[in-house]
């Protein structure tokens, strides 16, 4: 029998979709079944500490002597590290039913890495949002993702924050301050142009606008525009779904000066007239230096009705403890 090469492709594509997704489902139904696993393995240990004498006479050799019976008997998985994450999955969701079955049990070990439940319960809830894989979950806990976003909120926000993740509803949502650009490989001391961390964005976009956040794509880079005239180069031009509008991108090697707002305030003023198509909200521009003067930026800024952001960024890991302490300093106010 002779089969028509469309109908017989369209079978094997129809398989082939029901194949992948039961898979898909399998491993989901997999993943939950093993959280759940550990979780009540992590119960277990916790009651039996709790229990008195007898675990008093094991003391903090528990684990290590736990670890060694369960190889024994079980095979590999039961180190003493991954004892002592089970052990820390059910003290952070005392609840089974608050686990999220969206997430593996890779993304709960490295989100209990966190000591903060604040900073446990927004890595779940980002994790669910923008369906980060565990390499882009361990990037954004490095960065310190939620300690510099949390650091420009009050205390309601940062709770806010914590319990439902980041929503992104207007322009200064998408802000971070700093931007943390480690994955270019620049050392902090070493001497270079506009242009070469420019490349070394494109080089790097994936990481990039995983750093960006939710909702960017990329349309091009030293965007020609004309006026006048005179022609003019935007460095980076995005396009944000969730806001529906053009983000403008100004690199900037050392300290913003005054000059590089009004650049971008011209940038943003043709983009809106020019570019911007019905249904389009107003674009957003950030001009990203490694420094920038606050004085200087509120004189800079004042008057300018366009969405105008100046944030600086780093080209190495903040520092933990300043921006807990920061964080802290926000949460302990009355």
């Amino acid at each position: 029998m002779e089969l028509k090469n469309t109908d017989y492709s369209k079978l094997i594509q129809l398989i082939g979709d029901t194949l992948q997704e039961g898979r898909q489902q399998v491993a989901r139904q997999v993943n939950t079944v093993l959280v759940q696993s550990y979780w009540e393995i992590g119960r277990y240990i916790v009651e039996f500490e709790q229990g008195g004498q007898a675990s008093a006479e094991y003391g903090t050799g528990l684990l290590t002597q736990l670890s060694k019976d369960l190889r024994a008997a079980y095979g590999k998985g039961f180190s003493r590290s991954n004892l002592s994450y089970m052990r820390k999955l059910y003290l952070a969701f005392p609840k089974c039913e608050t686990l999220s079955h969206k997430l593996s049990w890779s993304h709960y070990f490295e989100i209990l890495k966190a000591d903060e439940p604040l900073e446990i319960s927004f890595y779940v809830k980002q994790c669910e949002r923008e369906k980060w894989s565990v390499r882009e979950l361990k990037r954004q806990m490095k960065s310190l993702l939620f300690h510099r976003l949390a650091k420009s909120k009050d205390k309601q926000g940062i709770l806010q924050l914590a319990k439902e993740g980041q929503e992104i509803e207007r322009p200064e949502d998408i802000l971070k301050d700093p931007y943390v650009l480690e994955f270019l490989g620049i050392p902090e001391q070493e001497r270079y142009l506009e242009g070469e961390l420019e490349d070394r964005i494109i080089a790097n976009l994936q990481d990039f606008l995983l750093e960006m956040g939710k909702g960017f794509a990329f349309l091009g880079r030293q965007y020609r525009i004309s006026i006048g005239g005179k022609h003019f180069r935007v460095d980076l031009v995005f396009y944000h779904h969730i806001l529906k509008c053009f983000v403008l991108i100004d690199l900037k090697r050392g300290e913003i000066d005054h000059s590089d707002v009004g650049q971008m305030n011209l940038y943003l003023n043709y983009f809106k007239k020019e570019l911007s198509s019905d249904g389009d909200n107003e674009p957003i521009g950030i001009v990203l230096g490694a420094y920038k003067d606050q004085v200087l930026v509120e004189y800079a800024l004042d008057s300018i009705n366009n969405q105008l952001f100046l944030s600086k960024y780093q080209l190495y890991l903040p520092e933990k403890q300043l921006l807990e302490r920061e964080v802290r300093k926000v949460l302990e106010e009355k």
